[in-house]
């Protein structure tokens, strides 16, 4: 996975310890069908999911992150979830933890296709033929496709 580079000047800083970082997950949704990309690093099946660059907007980091990772356009409709991640350790070494706020995107344009490196595949899913996925993709992708307009908080 692509590393930023304030993230690389930061490590040169404080090695492997933990670092806590602001992260977006995009939830492209397109009439009954979901976007989803299978990442290069674990091989799992997941929505769109990035770190919010220093002073950017998250849902500018949102659609950003759509366009770089899948080649689709896609704007925010609103913050359906805010969680925190369980801690990471990298094979690296660097531990990390994410504040993650979950976009509902709608597609606007786009063929999808791994366009970074990042993943493997990129493609639209429908919502009752999904792939298997963590109960935490799964939590961001439900509050996401929910009607509700509320965001949910993960306590």
């Amino acid at each position: 996975m692509a590393t930023p580079d304030f993230v690389l000047a930061l490590r040169e800083k404080i090695g492997t310890a933990p670092l806590w970082l602001s992260g977006v997950t995009a939830v492209v949704i397109r009439g009954d069908e979901v976007l989803l990309v299978r990442r290069s690093d674990t091989g799992a099946w997941t929505p769109v999911t990035g770190i919010i660059d220093p002073g950017e907007q998250p849902a500018v980091a949102a659609a950003r992150e759509t366009l770089e990772e899948a080649d689709v356009v896609a704007v925010p409709e609103r913050l359906a979830r805010i969680g925190v991640t369980e801690p990471i350790v990298y094979p690296n070494g660097d531990e990390s933890q994410y504040l993650d706020l979950t976009f509902r995107m709608r597609w606007v344009s786009g063929t999808p296709a791994p366009a970074d490196g990042e993943n493997l595949e990129a493609r639209w899913f429908t919502l009752d033929d999904l792939p298997p996925m963590s109960d935490d993709m799964l939590g961001r992708l439900s509050a996401a496709v929910d009607d509700r307009v509320e965001t949910r908080f993960e306590i």
